[in-house]
């Protein structure tokens, strides 16, 4: 039987910040900072929407039970303060996926993504299509994202390719987080888009470009700590002031130029947020390695050189 889209179920737009998982000194989930989270996002950065459990979130650093414990806790200090919580319950074992996304249904999430494993890579779009049909199953009353990364997964299916067909073997198909930078396979997959359906880019640099080709919104760890700027991106594309737009994206992208000379990871990129933001965030897990202090003073100087408002 078709599942139907809810009258209130809204298209995901705007920017969604991927958030960082927050762990102690030794390693542990920090739950009680993800208050504190919520508040900053909303208050400071006008971020409402918010992808949790991904790569910047360490997800496949983290356990089962650890992910739980985090998605129930960002939906719980999330509701009435922000607008969608999007759960990621990508796992390399399809039945740990398919925990995960009960689990998001059970804890009301308002949609769940998944990215392709990475192990045992499917070789096809019918195969990666598969495996999606198979953990959407779990939570089929819940709106389902593909999440693209390939720098990441090493998986280069095309996302046009993936598209074919999809809505029929998952009805609870909203769309996709496109983190790569193949902007023809972007393009050709908005031209298969449904009305019902949001393409959201996920390379922060590039993301008036996704704008132009037809993105709804867009998905990234930048959104943290210069979501504020982002918002002013998106409102002058909207207003169609291009100008004002090119600008500050060039600001990101000569920030993020200048961190990644330094080695712009995710254990850096996390000690960034703690520095910006003063949250407690801990350091990143093993295999990952923290973020030298020297490198810290000097990406956030650069940070407050381009950024004063943030």
């Amino acid at each position: 039987m078709e599942i139907m889209a809810s009258s209130s179920e809204k298209l995901l737009t705007g920017l969604v910040a991927a958030t960082f998982t927050p762990l102690t000194e030794e390693g542990e989930i920090n739950i009680k900072e993800i208050g504190p989270y919520v508040d900053y996002l909303t208050e400071r950065q006008g971020v409402t929407k918010i992808f949790v459990n991904g790569t910047t979130g360490e997800s496949m650093s983290l356990t089962v039970a650890e992910r739980k414990l985090l998605a129930e806790e960002w939906c719980k200090k999330a509701k009435g303060k922000m607008d969608h919580v999007v759960v990621h319950v990508g796992c390399m074992s399809l039945k740990d996926s398919q925990d995960l996304a009960l689990h998001a249904a059970q804890i009301e999430a308002d949609s769940i993504a998944v990215i392709s494993p990475s192990f045992f890579k499917p070789k096809n779009a019918h195969a990666l299509r598969s495996y999606l049909k198979a953990v959407a199953s779990a939570a089929p009353n819940l709106p389902f994202y593909y999440y693209h990364i390939p720098s990441i997964t090493g998986v280069n299916v095309l996302v046009r390719d993936l598209l074919v067909g999809i809505e029929e073997q998952i009805p609870s198909f909203r769309g996709v987080k496109f983190s790569g930078i193949d902007l023809m396979d972007f393009g050709l997959s908005f031209s298969l888009m449904k009305p019902n359906w949001s393409l959201l880019y996920g390379v922060d640099e590039q993301m008036l470009s996704g704008l132009v080709l037809g993105a709804d919104g867009a998905v990234g760890s930048t959104y943290n700590y210069v979501g504020c700027q982002f918002n002013k991106l998106l409102s002058a594309f909207e207003k169609g002031e291009l100008v004002e737009a090119r600008t500050i994206q060039f600001k990101l992208q000569d920030f993020l130029g200048s961190a990644m000379k330094l080695g712009f990871d995710v254990g850096v990129n996390k000690q960034l947020m703690v520095e910006v933001s003063g949250l407690s965030l801990g350091p990143p897990r093993l295999p990952l390695m923290p973020c030298h202090p020297d490198v810290a003073v000097s990406i956030k100087q650069k940070y407050k050189s381009i950024f004063p408002q943030c």
